[in-house]
């Protein structure tokens, strides 16, 4: 292979060197990025479903307590039944139960607890999908840093270098923030 006078050849060979080193590392950071999308993605989606099944357990203690409290008052209504000590004995039964089903801190599934529960639920999976917002983005800026830096190679336009370069930066900031204070941003999502 004949060299160009003034060392050309060899600065091209040394210039794409560095273009596909930066090609390397975007390459890497767009992988990291692509697996932190992917968990965030995955935790959104099995927090929604988390709290789903919160709240349709929390709509079932709410219809089992009304039939049961429909069913104390027209018991209550009923004058005979009414002084008769087994049905009060019923009716006492029926209040603890729905008072139970109201708030149960030991077994965490009274309607309060489980409403608490389901909250948490929500706000882990806001959280995630914020995260994941971030880390798409991310993604996206690395590859098109790929592309730009690519372009390089091709076109000698040292410029699309320093754009893929400065992309690479901006995926960084960007999957940082998704990590660190996804709230950060808000714009973004």
């Amino acid at each position: 292979m004949a060299r160009m006078s003034g060392g050309g050849h060899g600065a091209v060979e040394g210039s794409n060197k560095r273009v596909a080193l930066l090609i390397s590392v975007l390459a890497l950071f767009l992988a990291g990025a692509e697996t932190l999308a992917k968990s965030a993605q995955t935790e959104a989606l099995s927090a929604n479903v988390e709290a789903s099944n919160q709240w349709a357990y929390f709509q079932a203690r709410t219809i089992r307590a009304t039939v049961l409290k429909t069913a104390d008052e027209a018991l209550g209504l009923l004058p005979p039944a009414g002084n008769d000590p087994a049905v009060k004995a019923k009716r006492e039964e029926w209040t603890k139960t729905i008072a139970r089903w109201e708030s149960e801190p030991a077994t965490g599934e009274g309607r309060k607890e489980l409403a608490a529960k389901a909250k948490d639920s929500e706000h882990r999976r806001d959280l995630a999908l914020e995260r994941y917002h971030h880390y798409e983005l991310a993604s996206a800026a690395f590859q098109v840093g790929i592309v730009l830096a690519s372009a390089e190679v091709i076109t000698g336009i040292v410029l699309l270098a320093f754009a893929g370069g400065f992309l690479g930066f901006a995926g960084l900031a960007l999957a940082a923030f998704g990590m660190f204070a996804p709230h950060t941003l808000p714009f973004l999502h």
